[in-house]
């Protein structure tokens, strides 16, 4: 297929917000959806591992992608439909498209470390299934296997694998990746704030971000000022963002940043359990970075390009 999204720019990994009985608070959801909305972003991920799909039931992942697709008007919406059973990812993938969901983020299989051939069978079923852009998701942190570039590559040329999730930390293989797809319709994205501008100076398209649902027009700054080669004005961006960026992963992603939400009031901190709320020293140094960043908000100049 001819891929429908532009995936090019910043790409929040939403958080899911939960009230005092755990159930999903879906009129926060789409009121956040819609904030991030009018902020600028390029698209929206519910039910990543920001959205803590751990802990999610299918149902609820599906409940989660339509509230979201409901609350936006003009940005795509990307479910986050992995799994490390195959079969289940499927699944799930199949209810997003139905879902109206306009692409999939797909981590790869986590705990039983598929051989790369394995990997390569994972995803081209999907791919071969779902009529829908997806996107490869690569996250050794979690999934304790990493996607070689050579698998990546390969999948790069299945019409509907559409781009890939950069979240290992290897500039190396990041690199080679943007390297050898550049002829493809895919796009190279970071899955890990802190390297998102590197990334781009490589080549890369674009951030699946978890610092964009707190601070979106700052990230929306940054990303577009490297897009268009003003790395100047990125820089900058990049370091008033860095203090920020380093704090949301002090503890276990999403702790930090549904608590970063919550100062905000964009939304509540509470988490499923086994995850648990953020250390009161980290919260006391998140507020401090919060606030510094609220004293100098983003300049319209700065946001468009003008200084």
């Amino acid at each position: 297929m001819t891929h429908d999204i532009d995936f090019t720019g910043v790409f929040p990994a939403m958080c899911t917000p939960f009230g005092d009985d755990e159930r999903i608070d879906f009129e926060t959801l789409q009121a956040d959806a819609q904030r991030l909305e009018a902020a600028g972003v390029d698209g929206l991920v519910p039910v990543g591992s920001t959205g803590e799909s751990a802990t999610l039931t299918h149902d609820e992942h599906v409940q989660v992608v339509e509230a979201v697709i409901e609350a936006v008007e003009d940005v795509p919406v990307i479910a986050g439909s992995g799994s490390n059973n195959t079969r289940e990812a499927l699944e799930l993938s199949e209810r997003a498209a139905d879902a109206g969901a306009d692409g999939l983020l797909l981590i790869s299989p986590y705990y039983n470390k598929p051989e790369q051939r394995g990997l390569l069978e994972h995803y081209r079923t999907i791919a071969d299934a779902v009529d829908l852009p997806q996107i490869v998701y690569n996250v050794p942190s979690r999934t304790g296997q990493t996607i070689e570039p050579d698998t990546v590559v390969s999948l790069a040329e299945h019409p509907n694998v559409a781009g890939y999730k950069a979240a290992e930390g290897d500039m190396w293989a990041i690199g080679e990746i943007v390297e050898r797809t550049v002829e493809e319709d895919f796009s190279v994205l970071s899955g890990d704030d802190a390297v998102t501008l590197p990334l781009l100076s490589m080549g890369g398209a674009g951030t699946i971000s978890v610092v964009a649902n707190v601070e979106p027009e700052r990230t929306c700054a940054m990303v577009g000022a490297a897009l268009e080669g003003d790395y100047d004005r990125a820089r900058k961006l990049h370091h008033e963002l860095g203090p920020l960026m380093r704090q949301l992963f002090v503890e276990t992603n999403p702790i930090p940043v549904k608590e970063a939400m919550e100062i905000r009031g964009y939304g509540p901190a509470r988490l499923r359990s086994p995850l648990s709320r953020l250390a009161e020293d980290h919260r006391e140094e998140l507020e401090a970075i919060l606030a510094d960043l609220e004293s100098e908000p983003v300049a319209v100049a700065d946001a468009e390009g003008g200084e």
